[in-house]
């Protein structure tokens, strides 16, 4: 059995995206920014990058599921927003499965956005400086977890 599996390039069925658009959209702020503090707390983003997010607003979007989450960056944690800003500053769009690609590093993020699978829009700079804090990240391994027997 392989340790390495791949994500295949997949798009949910509208229906997804038609519901999901409906949902409170709040869950998904709130959740990101506390997997991003946590990550900071870690020491898994760089501290001096960080400092230039400072009062920054982003927004994420899983278009084919019809969610999107949205955060700042203020007095040095991830803090979720309610409300999505009307002009982020920076707006990632992509398919679920880019994201899922991007997060076990199967795909980068400049492959992604040149075969239009990955959408950035908003501040160029702060666009360039995320994508290198991602890339910079280096994630512990994962362990295979035991087997349960009953």
């Amino acid at each position: 059995m392989s340790n390495h599996f791949s994500i295949p390039r997949f798009r949910l069925p509208i229906l997804f995206s038609a519901i999901g658009s409906h949902l409170p959209q709040w869950p998904h702020s709130l959740a990101l920014a506390a997997a991003l503090n946590a990550a900071a707390k870690l020491g898994l983003l760089p501290a001096d990058s960080l400092e230039l997010l400072e009062g920054r607003c982003f927004v994420i979007e899983v278009l084919d599921a019809g969610g999107q989450a949205s955060f700042s960056y203020r007095g040095g944690i991830f803090r979720p927003l309610f409300r999505v800003p009307e002009v982020p500053d920076l707006c990632f769009r992509a398919n679920l499965s880019a994201f899922l690609q991007l997060l076990v590093r199967q795909e980068d993020p400049d492959t992604l956005f040149f075969n239009r699978e990955l959408s950035i829009i908003g501040d160029t700079e702060l666009g360039l400086l995320v994508k290198n804090m991602l890339d910079a990240v280096e994630w512990p391994p994962l362990t295979k977890a035991p087997i349960i027997r009953h």
